[in-house]
This record gives C-alpha cells, sequence and structure tokens, in this order.
C-alpha cells in the first residue's frame, strides 16, 4: 500500500470509526504510519504492548483507558493482550455517549487471526480494518522511468520489506532478511504462544519456498518433516495468520469439469523466497528452478494488494485448462490473469479453456515488459505496475 494512500486510507477510517485495526507483517511499517497519524493528531497517547512498563500501564485497563478522553489511543501489538477487546467495547460505547463517535483508537498487530477474531466477536459496528502490506511496485516505481524493468527486479529480489529494500546493496539486504527471519522463528513466534521447535518451522518454511506456487500436499510436508499432518495444518495455519504465507483457493463452480481443489502455497514476500533459499542477487534467482515460481508469487502480491475486496483464486482441471489467477471484482466481473516470467510472453490454449469456463470478461497476461500491448482473442499484456494500476483504478 502506498504510503501516502495509507496514511489517507487510516484518516478516512478513523473519521468514520470509533477503532480501526491496522495489520500487516513485522517490519511492514505499522508503527511508523501509527505515529504519523499521532503526529499529525498531535495529542495521541502511543502504547507499545511489548513492552513491560505499557503492560504496567494497562493493569486496570478500563480506568486508563478512560483516563484519556478525546484522545487518540493507539495500542500496538494489541494481539498480546486479547482480553483487551472486550473492556475496549464498553470503553468505546461510554466515550461514544460522551460524544465521542470515531477515531477512539488505532490497534495494530501482525498476527490477523487472532486479532480478526477478537475485533469482530468484542467490536463488531465499532471497528473497521486496514492491512498495510510491504512495499509494493507501484509505491515504489515510476511507471514511465527508463530504468523501470531494473527496478521492479530490484525488488523482486529484495522483496518489499522496507529496510530489505532500502539497504544499501543486495548482499546487506539479504543480511536482514535473514536476520528478520531468524528473529521471528526465535523470538516472534514463540511470543504468541506456540511451543514450536524453531528448526522445523524453519524446514517447513524453506519448504514452502521450494514449493512455491505449487499445490500444497500437507501429507508430503508432513512425512519429510516427520510429523502429522494436522501438525503441518496448524504449522502453516500460523505462518498464513502472521501474514507471511498465502493459500490460494481453487477456483469453484459448476462447469461440468473436474476442477482442482487443493489450494495453492505462496511465501508472500519474495525476497523472503530468495532468503530462505540462499539465492543473493539476479542472477542467482534466474539460474535456479524457483525463478518462474517466484516471479508468479511476486505478481499474485502486487495484484491483490490492488485489489483487496476482489475475490481471488486459481484455475485448474485434470484436463489442462489453467489459469494463475481469477479475480472477481465487486462488480461481478472476472479477470484472468497469466503470469510469465519471459519478456516474449504467450499463453497456452488451457489458458482460452479456463477463459471461458470462468466466464472472464478481461484477460491479461503479466510479464516483465516495457509497455502494454495486445495479443490475438482479447488477452492483453503489460507489466505488474499496469496491472496494479488497473486493478486499482
Amino acid at each position: 500500500m502506498n504510503p501516502r494512500s495509507a496514511q489517507s486510507d487510516l484518516a478516512r477510517l478513523l473519521s468514520e470509526f470509533p477503532a480501526v485495526v491496522l495489520l500487516g507483517p513485522r517490519q511492514a511499517g505499522k508503527t511508523t504510519l501509527a505515529l504519523a497519524e499521532a503526529g499529525r493528531r498531535g495529542d495521541a497517547l502511543y502504547l507499545d504492548l511489548e513492552l513491560p512498563s505499557a503492560q504496567r500501564q494497562l493493569d486496570d485497563p478500563e480506568a486508563f483507558l478512560l483516563a484519556h478522553p478525546k484522545r487518540l489511543v493507539i495500542l500496538d501489538e494489541v494481539q498480546r493482550i486479547p482480553e483487551l477487546f472486550a473492556i475496549l467495547r464498553g470503553v468505546i460505547d461510554l466515550r461514544r455517549r460522551a460524544g465521542e463517535a470515531a477515531g477512539q483508537f488505532l490497534l495494530l498487530g501482525s498476527a490477523s487471526g487472532v486479532l480478526l477474531q477478537q475485533a469482530s466477536e468484542s467490536l463488531a459496528g465499532r471497528v473497521a480494518q486496514l492491512e498495510l502490506t510491504p512495499f509494493q511496485a507501484r509505491e515504489v516505481i515510476a511507471p514511465e522511468s527508463d530504468d523501470m524493468l531494473r527496478s521492479l527486479n530490484a525488488l523482486w529480489v529484495r522483496g518489499g520489506f522496507p529496510l530489505a529494500w532500502l539497504a544499501g546493496d543486495d548482499a546487506a539486504s539479504l543480511r536482514w532478511r535473514e536476520a528478520f527471519i531468524a528473529t521471528y522463528l526465535e523470538r516472534d513466534i514463540p511470543a504468541l504462544g506456540p511451543r514450536i521447535p524453531a528448526t522445523t518451522l524453519r524446514r517447513l518454511w524453506t519448504m514452502l519456498a521450494h514449493a512455491q506456487g505449487g499445490l500444497l500436499n500437507q501429507s508430503q510436508l508432513a512425512a519429510s518433516l516427520a510429523v502429522s499432518g494436522q501438525t503441518v495444518a496448524r504449522y502453516i495455519d500460523l505462518l498464513c495468520d502472521l501474514m507471511l504465507v498465502r493459500r490460494l483457493p481453487a477456483w469453484h463452480g459448476n462447469v461440468g469439469k473436474r476442477l482442482v481443489r487443493a489450494p495453492k502455497v505462496y511465501v508472500r514476500d519474495s525476497g523472503l523466497v530468495h532468503a530462505l533459499l540462499g539465492l543473493a542477487d539476479l542472477d542467482a534467482i534466474l539460474s535456479h528452478p524457483v525463478a518462474g515460481a517466484s516471479w508468479e508469487g511476486f505478481v499474485v502480491e502486487q495484484l491483490l494488494a490492488a485489489a483487496p475486496e476482489a475475490e481471488a483464486s486459481f484455475y485448474r482441471t485434470s484436463h489442462g485448462a489453467e489459469a494463475d489467477l481469477v479475480l472477481t471484482l465487486r462488480n461481478g466481473d472476472v479477470w484472468v490473469v497469466e503470469i510469465k516470467r519471459s519478456s516474449a510472453p504467450t499463453v497456452s490454449k488451457g489458458f482460452h479453456l479456463a477463459a471461458v469456463d470462468v466466464g472472464a470478461s478481461r484477460k491479461l497476461l503479466v510479464a516483465p515488459v516495457a509497455s502494454t500491448y495486445p495479443l490475438r482473442e482479447g488477452i492483453e499484456v503489460m507489466n505488474p505496475l499496469a496491472a496494479a494500476k488497473l486493478l486499482a483504478g
């Protein structure tokens, strides 16, 4: 999400709802965005609930929160104190009756499942949510610049976490991503409560990187890790909850054909894919078998960030009809997307069949090309920036 757009979206939601949940993986820029909003308002109160000193201030949370009327209260890493949500409901209603309709609380978190469940159960009708992803191409790359494709490759290599993208060189970026992975495994995940061996979870995360964009086969993963299928499912649920992994569901509909039902699985940030596999630069990635799948995952994230309300899936039948991404938009239009790493991309017959099967109203072929151009049968070839701009519009 564009930082300026995110600031605008956050300010709008805070003007409409008593509470806003800002979601995103660690180090994606949530705290920076929240503090910028605090600076804009001038009278906000910020508490980082990872700090014991902040937690002590909430020993009597109702009294503390009611002691700061007419102020935006920002609670960072709020999933650490889940019992707060039930109290927030009462505080919000009391402050409403005192004339504060909106902009009371901003809740930051990096575990989406915990936050969304608590928010939906305790704060129904009182809360909006906003997801802050790592940097996307349309935020940091000028689409008309002469070095657009080179910058696009750089973002693909490094991924979108701000400190990885802004590092001085690829080697420094890789060191940051390796440290990020280690911190998640050794500190952040254990702090959430699950007792998962860091070595086992790292092996699973690395196996998912190797299988980027493939069908999820939990029994195969379980056998490789010498754990049960239920355990693998629980581990993957956790990585999805932390917004580090995405399960892309298979398209479902009645087309009279045998459809693949298993979801596809992606490590969401391409820079983490490359760090998990030890791929330091563009040449190393392009010479590795994961290159095409890594690019596919990179493009999927660009498009879904541009159209967060679209219903996303992929389409595949046992007879070879296939589309990498099917997007059902709010107005009912269905877009099918084929993703290629080639600079002279083409589509197979299976893509045309998939477009007919799902009733596609638009067909995109997304590849690292300099400009948009048409192919036969209504296919539009474009780069990820142009496709994301089209969806966002």
